[in-house]
């Protein structure tokens, strides 16, 4: 299946995160931070990055910018999680090239459909090139 990171910072987030996507065949990278978040992206080059917003050493849109102005990772589809319900706070994702937002809390099914969803539009995106 695909290799997807997950940057959070929440150790319970990142647990179910993880658990729920690897039930469903997904190899899985995480980072506890934005820096190491960036680092991991640029050596793995993941097919899909998930996201926190708020976090320390680079919150979640610092990692969006960075790895949508590189050429390696410009193109993975990136899903931002945040508990912030703020429209502002999407639209400056959204602005930055962010893919989708899942709003905390969310289940496993709403983080299944999200993950499916950007994976299948990148499989297209794909196949018409």
């Amino acid at each position: 299946m695909s290799r997807i990171l997950v940057i959070e910072d929440d150790p319970i987030y990142r647990d179910m995160v993880v658990e729920a996507l690897s039930e469903e065949g997904h190899e899985m990278f995480t980072a506890i931070n934005g820096e190491e978040g960036i680092e991991k992206a640029r050596a793995y080059v993941p097919d899909l990055v998930l996201s926190d917003v708020v976090m320390e050493k680079a919150d979640g849109y610092q990692v969006l910018a960075t790895l949508r102005n590189e050429p390696s990772t410009a193109s993975i589809p990136f899903i931002m999680m945040t508990g912030w319900s703020s429209k502002g706070g999407q639209r400056q994702g959204m602005a930055l090239g962010a893919d989708d937002y899942l709003s905390k809390p969310f289940n496993a099914s709403e983080l299944i459909d999200a993950v499916a969803a950007q994976l299948k539009k990148k499989e297209r995106a794909q196949t018409q090139v």
